[in-house]
């Protein structure tokens, strides 16, 4: 028995993948199955903790006191991943964790008041990701082509790069989230059940998958004009969704052994792409019009752009990561969805001011029918160190959205830095935030900001 926990401690500590920015870390925790390594079990774990200051939405409260501004920590994900290559063609995979566990909520079900239960403890612990695929044909074995096949709970769910981003090497402090648009109505944490195929040929690589979404009932607001009709999400016995991505890798190829798309290489490759993605189901949401229900497709598309490339004399270490995407909507007329991340707010019910059409705390419109653009950028600092103390990546981001729901655009931006101290293994990530504030759909937004301090670490 000893001589087994030996061998599966060194083993845990060897491999040969290289990760984004830190080679120290080899394949990090990884158990060889076979004297050669090409069976084997791979561990992931991570954490990311949020200390953070927050301008609320007008008519806020915090825990029954009435707020505009408030400080807050949490965990905006802590979780666990683990795939097995069974053999050359055979891999299976599991993805577990917790999200948006603040001092207030995100606890388990239930969980409110004082005591052992009390609010925001015990979040539940759930499977983000568990599937099996199998590789039909390998790479080399028919020329350029390459095909894998899998089934189960996955993320492979089309439509664009950051709809399937790694959530450990972001190049701003997280998703902007209408990124994944259906995130836990139609899905589970951007995951649907269904069956995927994803490939190469040459430099072109594709993912696509035919899925049952996630059941959906909510009721719409019967309405008089047409005009004036909301769609809500409301699938019935959902129709099977479609989705799919296709991009081309002009320069080094990336990986596709797992669905997560790379946020930033920090100059370890030197990339360019180019890719166009969708996302279909059929009477996905639901209208109501003088008591006569009329259901809606969901289409989406988008058409991104990425690059991670280094910059000048190699010595000095330098690298520009960049994404540009644009996302057209449709679920419906008038759809919007509004999202807060590890919002910690309730309504003021003796507010008497113009509240936010949102809602409280940092509830944005995210995601509705109509055009998204999206961009961001950032450059790793020279560094001419063997093995630097620390490295800065200053960024900046983008987005404008106009939606159908609003008379007017909005357009929000953030800004910040990441301090790498051991590539995206361990870093901190500072970052400002605006976020449009509607108290009247005819009229322009306000802004309202928010400032994050995100603690990462990797192995």
């Amino acid at each position: 028995m000893k001589k087994l926990l030996s061998f599966i401690g060194l083993a845990l500590i060897s491999g040969s993948l290289y990760s984004q920015g830190s080679p120290d870390y080899g394949g990090g925790l990884k158990l060889n199955l076979n004297p050669d390594g090409d069976k084997f079990i791979r561990f992931i774990l991570w954490d990311q903790f949020w200390l953070r200051n927050t301008q609320m939405n007008p008519g806020s409260m915090v825990a029954n006191e009435p707020t505009d501004n408030s400080w807050s920590l949490g965990n905006r994900r802590l979780r666990a991943l683990a795939y097995a290559q069974i053999s050359k063609r055979y891999m299976i995979l599991v993805h577990f964790g917790i999200n948006n566990q603040t001092f207030i909520n995100g606890g388990a079900t239930g969980s409110t008041g004082t005591g052992g239960y009390g609010n925001g403890k015990k979040p539940q612990l759930f499977f983000h990701d568990a599937w099996n695929e199998y590789a039909v044909i390998l790479p080399g074995e028919a020329g350029k082509f390459s095909l894998s096949l899998g089934a189960g709970l996955h993320y492979y769910m089309g439509l664009s790069r950051m709809t399937m981003a790694s959530t450990l090497n972001f190049l701003t402090v997280d998703s902007p989230i209408f990124t994944w648009p259906l995130i836990d109505n139609s899905d589970q944490f951007a995951r649907q059940l269904g069956m995927f195929a994803k490939g190469k040929y040459g430099k072109l690589e594709y993912r696509f998958s035919l899925n049952k979404p996630f059941a959906t009932d909510l009721v719409p607001v019967n309405v008089t004009d047409p005009a004036r009709a909301v769609a809500v999400d409301n699938n019935g016995n959902p129709s099977f969704s479609k989705a799919g991505y296709v991009e081309y890798q002009f320069l080094d190829e990336e990986s596709n052994t797992l669905p997560f798309k790379v946020g930033s290489y920090l100059g370890t490759k030197k990339v360019f792409n180019v890719g166009a993605g969708f996302y279909h189901q059929a009477d996905g949401t639901r209208t109501s019009v003088n008591s006569n229900i009329e259901k809606h497709d969901i289409t989406l598309v988008a058409v991104d752009a990425f690059a991670d490339i280094p910059l000048g004399n190699a010595k000095h270490k330098m690298a520009v990561s960049a994404y540009a995407g644009y996302y057209n909507y449709n679920f419906g007329p008038n759809y919007v969805r509004n999202l807060g991340t590890m919002n910690i707010a309730a309504s003021d019910p003796n507010f008497t001011g113009n509240k936010a059409i949102a809602g409280p705390g940092n509830l944005q419109p995210v995601i509705g029918t109509g055009n998204i653009v999206y961009a961001q950028a950032g450059l790793l600092l020279p560094n001419e160190a063997e093995k630097p103390k620390i490295r800065i990546q200053p960024f900046a981001a983008y987005t404008y959205k106009d939606f159908e729901a609003f008379n007017k655009p909005s357009s929000q931006f953030d800004v910040g830095a990441n301090w790498f101290i051991d590539g995206h293994h361990a870093k901190i990530t500072t970052q400002y935030s605006t976020r449009p504030v509607y108290t009247n759909p005819t009229e322009s937004p306000s802004s309202k900001g928010e400032f994050i301090v995100q603690f990462h670490i990797y192995l």
